[in-house]
């Protein structure tokens, strides 16, 4: 009897331990360095993929019997959000180059499972191997759920859940591109990558009244461009 209370109190700890490991994972960012080595070197920078200055790039779209939605640019953006080192030093002043957000507005005429659409008026390609991508969002306090929009290297369209936007303020959020996304075939080395779609909001129906904001600033990318910056300067481009 000891025994099996000692083996049960075991499997307890055991199930508390792993829980709250997991917890801590969810929480924490992606950490680039660890997603879909699929080589030796590896050679991580962040970019940036847009800060949302152009609101004429961007369109909003919702099912016209659920209501409307628009789009807007204003002034603004996170305080906390740190620069590119390599915009810096190469003298690009964040004050000048990034002064919007990007706004949508969303007016419901009923309640439901709605979903609506932030999408670029082309996709926006990310140069090597991305990792991780990230987006400052002013979420609300909704209890919606964030989704980004990619097509991978056959053009193959995937979505990629990002997060509930339960929160207010500014916030980062960052989701690592997962292993199976494929980027790259070598019957195929003029090219590599993925694409940016935009973004799908999936709306929870008891929050689906009344009218709904949501501001987007800053999308960065962490890609590996070993192999872009590794190719020898004689080497041919398969492009022809």
């Amino acid at each position: 009897m000891k025994l099996v209370k000692k083996s049960l109190l075991l499997i307890v700890c055991l199930l508390a331990v792993t829980s709250l490991a997991a917890q801590e994972f969810a929480v924490g960012e992606p950490n680039a360095e660890e997603i879909g080595i699929d080589s030796a070197q590896q050679k991580l920078k962040e970019v940036s993929v847009t800060k949302y200055e152009d609101a004429g790039f961007w369109k909003a779209s919702m099912a016209l019997d659920n209501g409307l939605v628009s789009i807007r640019r204003l002034p603004g953006g996170p305080l906390d959000k740190e620069p590119i080192p390599e915009e810096e030093e190469i003298g690009i002043s964040q004050s000048e180059v990034d002064k919007y957000v990007l706004g949508v507005k969303v007016e419901y005429f009923k309640r439901g499972f709605h979903e609506f659409l932030v999408t670029p008026a082309r996709p926006m390609a990310i140069e090597g191997i991305t990792k991780t991508i990230s987006v400052w969002v002013v979420g609300r306090n909704n209890r919606h759920t964030l989704k980004l929009l990619i097509s991978d290297y056959f053009g193959n369209r995937a979505e990629i859940t990002m997060g509930s936007l339960n929160f207010t303020g500014w916030k980062k959020m960052t989701v690592a591109i997962p292993p199976h996304i494929i980027q790259r075939d070598y019957h195929h080395a003029n090219r590599m990558g993925i694409r940016v779609d935009g973004f799908k909001i999936l709306c929870d129906p008891v929050d689906t009244y009344g009218d709904y904001y949501i501001y987007f600033d800053d999308m960065r990318a962490v890609t590996d461009l070993y192999s872009e910056e590794s190719r020898d300067v004689d080497d041919m481009q398969d492009s022809w």
